[in-house]
């Protein structure tokens, strides 16, 4: 069980793994002196079970040190898959939303549109069935499902063990979706250049201000379907008011990924932040 959220973890597979292949969460040797010239095996991260928090008799100062020593064992991971999408050119987004939102359809349609602007690649997360990663190979592009099993989010640890199955090309674009939840996703940093939030018109204009952490995180907030927006009780300026009562810098576009309204704009938003990590690189 993760502490942090309550969700269990140890049935989590990734697709393309070699067969037989143990993985034990808490011994990551992740073997990043080959690429970085720096070992990073002395960092031994032993956090007891992951259901340890649920153990009776813990005190909760001990609770909250196991889900910080969780997140923090998370964010070590993070820092190396950035490091390594950075060293590739690959820009990253976190696709994060409720269940329902048109995420899986936006993200095929503009894997689509993008094949010609970029390589792109996909880390499909769910908690169970390759369904929408064999969506997203109808297009062409690459994918890799990880299913979480009971767990309700990815971790940078998945991520990781996806990238090991996936050849990204130089100065690709790299799509992780997540599992659908705009609680758990938004405590956990994959190593992502931004976190995008999707959020359908056909949801209730207060989730930003219901859900806020994940939009405190966001860097972008899509609300999809506006070619439903004559049908139902949406308020969209409302919307934007609670998001970013919450996060005053999210950038916000409307979209149809049914339709293709405002996609262009979407596609733009995604070639500028490509552009500013290229000269952050060219800086660095």
């Amino acid at each position: 069980m993760c502490t942090t959220c309550g969700c269990g973890r140890a049935d989590v597979t990734v697709e393309g793994e070699a067969p037989g292949h143990v993985h034990h969460h808490h011994d990551h040797d992740h073997d990043h002196h080959h690429h970085h010239g720096h070992d990073h095996h002395h960092h031994h991260h032993d956090h007891g079970p992951l259901g340890a928090a649920h153990a009776p008799g813990l005190s909760e100062a001990r609770i909250i040190e196991i889900e910080e020593n969780i997140l923090a064992h998370n964010d070590h991971l993070a820092a190396h898959n950035r490091e390594d999408l950075a060293a590739q050119g690959v820009l990253a987004l976190n696709l994060v939303s409720s269940p329902g939102s048109g995420k899986t359809t936006l993200l095929t349609r503009t894997a689509k549109d993008m094949a010609e602007r970029a390589p792109v690649a996909v880390i499909e997360g769910d908690q169970q069935t390759s369904l929408d990663a064999d969506r997203i190979r109808e297009t062409g592009a690459r994918a890799v499902q990880v299913n979480t099993g009971k767990g309700c989010h990815l971790d940078a640890d998945m991520v990781r063990r996806a990238l090991g199955s996936l050849d990204m090309d130089e100065g690709g674009v790299l799509f992780i979706e997540n599992v659908g939840n705009l609680v758990c996703p938004a405590g956990f940093d994959l190593g992502e250049a931004a976190k995008v939030v999707i959020l359908s018109v056909t949801e209730g204009e207060d989730k930003p201000i219901k859900y806020p952490d994940m939009f405190a995180a966001a860097r972008l907030m899509v609300l999809n379907k506006s070619d439903l927006l004559p049908y139902v009780p949406f308020d969209v300026d409302k919307c934007i008011e609670y998001a970013r009562r919450v996060n005053p810098k999210i950038g916000v576009l409307t979209v149809s990924a049914l339709t293709g309204e405002g996609l262009d704009k979407w596609y733009a938003w995604i070639e500028a932040l490509r552009a500013e990590q290229a000269a952050l690189a060219a800086v660095n």
